[in-house]
């Protein structure tokens, strides 16, 4: 059966090489069990039920990547993505948990449509290259931010904005040994580097007193989901603020999941020269199917993980390996209370360490090039400095439109960056008229 499935021979592997691939995979993005509750909790929502629904919508997204699409690739709600729900969304713009959960759920059906129908591969071809390479970096400085000031590294001044924190502060050395931990363990090539060094960072916690362990066994059944689960706000579902979540879920799901697919199947050789390979088209239905699936449970947009390149490169080749992993992921359901009790010190390292993943598309940038560079720094400064991953698309867009024209590169600017800057734009003008009138 698992032959005829997935193809075993065809692709020149075993099902022993296929689950460890799988356990491997497992091992080194399990540390969002602990970090997605973190960070979405930080908008009300219950963190026993984000537990839950976070393990299962890894589980039903990288069974989609095994059954529909047959790839080696694990899902799970994204680090960039979760982070833009809770401090963009909720916090910055301030509309409800609920409100950004319906943007989730519409960006999924738009991804699907835009994948069944292929008009993801026009829009990612009209969006200029300079600014799919700055999107992570903002991302990752985001999400770098987010991380040491959960750490207590960096806090607020009223006078310089930010300011290092209290060196006193216990929080900042269970930050800084986790931190040291991951790196040197990323070194050693050693797989879940980061979940291990979230265990250490907690295990010293414990050591200074500022957790509390879990009351009765650790061995539980799963929190309800019940909280959280299939909660909407359809009253706004017409507004410029819900486009605009919409438009940045879909952009930034669009390019990660391109970029993480394209980049993991290219190490198994079955990579044409662009890029693409046969599954690809399901694998990016298979990515969709998960963010919508995971916004009805209630989390965040499903992504695919590059994580998933350690289990390719430890021999996984087809989807027998994300259903090892979704196993792996099944198992965890069960030890809630040890991954609630994490404290955001001990998970600040890993934000930092994938914002570090994040920064490495930035030495591809003409910096030299005016026209390029200018829009591609301003997508990468607006993100961290104004808290806003939306802010930093929405600017570096119209940034690059505008410099072009008004430097007479007007064939540089596709139809849909018109388009785009036209949308943007009003929404400014909107935003600022509202503003004068309040």
């Amino acid at each position: 059966m698992l032959e005829k499935i997935f193809k075993l021979k065809q692709n020149k592997t075993t099902v022993r090489t296929e689950v460890m691939a799988g356990i491997i995979t497992f091992l080194t993005m399990s540390y969002i069990l602990a970090v997605n509750p973190q960070i979405l909790g930080e908008t009300g929502m219950d963190r026993g039920a984000l537990f839950t629904t976070t393990a299962i919508a890894a589980i039903a997204g990288t069974l989609f990547m095994a059954l529909i699409a047959n790839v080696p690739i694990a899902q799970a709600p994204g680090m960039g993505l979760n982070n833009f729900f809770a401090f963009s969304v909720v916090i910055a713009m301030g509309h409800s948990w609920q409100f950004a959960l319906t943007g989730v759920l519409l960006s999924g059906f738009c991804f699907m449509l835009l994948t069944i129908f292929n008009i993801r591969k026009i829009i990612v071809d009209n969006i200029p290259v300079a600014l799919k390479n700055a999107i992570p970096i903002g991302i990752g400085l985001f999400i770098t931010l987010i991380g040491l000031k959960s750490a207590g590294i960096v806090t607020p001044n009223e006078f310089t904005l930010v300011q290092l924190g209290n060196m006193a502060d216990p929080n900042v050395w269970i930050a800084v040994l986790g931190l040291v931990v991951i790196a040197v363990l990323l070194v050693k090539k050693v797989h879940g580097a980061i979940l291990i060094g979230i265990i250490v960072s907690t295990l010293f916690a414990g050591f200074l007193g500022l957790i509390q362990l879990p009351q009765g066994s650790w061995i539980t059944l799963p929190p309800s989901v019940e909280p959280i689960f299939f909660k909407f706000e359809w009253s706004s579902i017409l507004s410029f603020d819900m486009l605009i979540v919409v438009f940045t879920f879909l952009m930034v799901n669009i390019f990660d999941a391109m970029g993480t697919l394209i980049g993991v199947i290219s190490k198994i050789g079955k990579s044409e020269k662009d890029g693409s390979f046969p599954q690809l088209q399901k694998a990016l239905f298979a990515d969709a199917l998960g963010t919508f699936v995971g916004a009805l449970l209630g989390t965040s947009p499903n992504t695919s993980y590059v994580e998933s390149a350690s289990g390719v490169a430890a021999g996984g080749r087809t989807g027998l390996t994300s259903v090892s992993t979704t196993l792996m992921f099944v198992l965890a359901l069960f030890f809630a209370p040890i991954f609630l009790m994490v404290p955001a010190a001990a998970t600040a390292p890993a934000l930092i360490i994938i914002g570090l993943f994040m920064m490495s598309s930035v030495a591809d940038i003409d910096f030299n090039e005016i026209s390029e560079g200018l829009p591609a720094f301003v997508t990468i400064i607006f993100m961290p400095f104004t808290y806003s991953i939306a802010n930093g698309i929405i600017f570096g867009m119209l940034s690059f439109t505008i410099v072009k024209l008004l430097s007479g590169k007007v064939k540089d600017v596709s139809i849909t960056m018109y388009v785009l800057t036209l949308f943007f734009l009003i929404k400014i003008v909107l935003d600022a008229s509202n503003a004068f009138v309040h």
